[in-house]
């Protein structure tokens, strides 16, 4: 039996599956407020940065891969304008469903469409986008070569894949302070706000056992893509991968 990562725990794909569905279908509600509290704000900013990164133009048709709540769809859809398309997809039906109503809410109506999705098995033709973001998503994915491959295969020649996601922080005392941070602080918090503490220990462990800022880029290349690059936002705590297909 194939094994994976769930935090610090080896378990089936199968079961880990399973378990991060649990994990995002308990926290949704209260899933932007944590980020806000989590990160003292910062995920808005660097969000925005992977937009700017990704370079997306009027027109362009762009998919949003575990897309979530629909605060980086917000940002794509002033960005491709009328001419343009946003498909936002996440493979957990709650997350879907409320980035879903917070767009509605906002007016967003036009060039969005919605799609219940496996990163590991996309249903989409190939080369059918421009662009394809990916935020925070990519740790929590079962198979993650196989998310990779299939990314790269629905996006058009030429297309990009911007890849925001928490990291490595490059700067020792910093990674002491943010370890300490992480394990006591994060837990307790998810637990006061979320009423689900479990849930952040494993997001915090998911995040330790996510691979190093080169080993995703290698990755990223056995899966197709090329002209490779990342940034590091806030010393590491999170980067930026931005790859291209050929």
């Amino acid at each position: 039996m194939k094994t994976t990562d769930f935090g610090f725990e080896r378990v089936s794909e199968q079961d880990k599956t399973r378990r991060v569905a649990q994990v995002f279908s308990s926290v949704t509600n209260r899933y932007d407020l944590m980020n806000d509290l989590m990160s003292w704000g910062l995920h808005r900013l660097w969000k925005r940065l992977a937009i700017a990164i990704a370079g997306i133009r009027p027109g362009d048709t762009v998919l949003d891969l575990a897309g979530g709540t629909g605060d980086l769809a917000a940002l794509i859809t002033e960005r491709v304008g009328a001419e343009g398309w946003v498909v936002l997809a996440d493979i957990n039906a709650d997350m879907l469903r409320l980035g879903r109503d917070r767009l509605l809410n906002r007016g967003l109506v036009h060039s969005l469409a919605y799609v219940q999705a496996n990163a590991e098995s996309l249903p989409f033709e190939d080369n059918a986008f421009d662009v394809l973001t990916l935020a925070f998503g990519l740790r929590n994915v079962t198979e993650r070569s196989r998310a990779l491959a299939s990314m790269c295969r629905v996006l058009r020649p030429g297309g990009v894949a911007v890849i925001l996601e928490f990291s490595h922080v490059v700067l020792p005392l910093l990674r002491m302070l943010y370890d300490h941070y992480s394990f006591a602080v994060l837990p307790r918090l998810g637990a006061l706000v979320a009423g689900d503490g479990d849930s952040y220990r494993y997001l915090v462990e998911s995040i330790r056992t996510f691979p190093r800022q080169a080993e995703l880029a290698q990755m990223m290349a056995a899966a197709g893509f090329s002209d490779i690059h990342w940034n590091n936002l806030s010393a590491g705590i999170v980067a930026v991968h931005r790859g291209y297909k050929l």
